[in-house]
């Protein structure tokens, strides 16, 4: 069995401390799209086990303001869609762990951004993005900025650098497209090799070209009514990708692996992405 035909939620991490309405409201638009459930999710970390501080008090306010988000953000799904499941979740234990188990069964994770300074992203108790972002195994949306939908010609960025993950991207972004009845531009970008005196710019740039034309050539042949674009440049991915993506109603990326050192590791590029994209980021895993 297809094991993602067994998936049939959205898992969106509920932030208690902020205003949850733009990633539940993106949320609950693309489980319309997926015809899939929503399964709102606040985790509260664990009393502290020791014989010095009783952190029973903490664990119960965290757990009451949990229940209460959780209320409010169910009522936020009923009031756009009132025909979307909608279940909710308060689990206990470390958020980003939480978030990354519920992730295997789930066909996507949203959370929102709260646009973290780097340090705080990863020493704050409350960021859920840079782990659930390198440990999750489905496609992780992280909702910090409204998508563009004012746009004459919607379209979603999609970045292909012949990876297995970037090829996991283009078919998740496709397929995306596709849903959306939205045009799909790939974008390839090549930077000059470092340790080579005289690269030749168009030499590369063939290279690209062709690779970027064969990977997508599948996808004309099988959703032969998707609006696709090619460009290739050369540059910073980060802010290529980012640039391309300041119309776009997201902009796809490939993860490589699930994290590396407390499972915190990822790309350069999905990293630059998360701080320099003013749209959802949405990150694939290779499959």
């Amino acid at each position: 069995m297809d094991e993602t035909a067994e998936r049939s939620e959205i898992v969106v991490g509920v932030d208690p401390a902020r205003d949850v309405r733009l990633p539940v409201y993106w949320a609950v638009d693309e489980a319309e799209r997926r015809r899939a459930g929503l399964r709102l999710v606040v985790a509260v970390p664990p009393p502290h086990d020791t014989q010095h501080v009783d952190d029973g008090p903490r664990f119960q306010a965290q757990a009451v303001a949990g229940r209460n988000a959780l209320a409010s953000a169910a009522d936020l799904v009923r009031e756009r869609s009132p025909g979307t499941r909608v279940a909710t979740a308060l689990l206990e234990g470390r958020p980003a762990q939480v978030m990354a188990g519920l992730s295997r069964n789930a066909v996507m994770v949203v959370l929102g951004s709260r646009r973290l300074r780097r340090t705080e992203e990863f020493l704050g108790a409350g960021s859920l993005v840079v782990p659930v972002t390198a440990q999750a195994g489905c496609p992780v949306a992280v909702v910090g900025d409204a998508e563009h939908a004012t746009q004459a010609a919607p379209y979603l960025v999609v970045g292909v650098d012949g990876s297995e993950s970037s090829r996991a991207a283009l078919a998740f972004a496709a397929e995306e497209a596709r849903l959306r009845g939205c045009a799909l531009r790939t974008v390839a970008v090549w930077q000059p090799p470092v340790f080579t005196r005289h690269p030749d710019p168009a030499a590369l740039q063939q290279a690209e070209s062709r690779l970027l034309g064969e990977l997508t050539a599948p996808l004309t042949e099988l959703l032969p009514d998707l609006s696709l674009t090619h460009e290739v440049t050369s540059g910073s991915p980060v802010e290529v990708l980012a640039g391309a993506a300041e119309h776009a109603l997201a902009v796809v990326v490939g993860r490589r692996g699930h994290g590396g050192y407390s499972g915190m590791r990822v790309g350069s590029v999905v990293h630059g992405l998360l701080h320099r994209a003013h749209c959802p980021v949405i990150t694939v895993p290779a499959t």
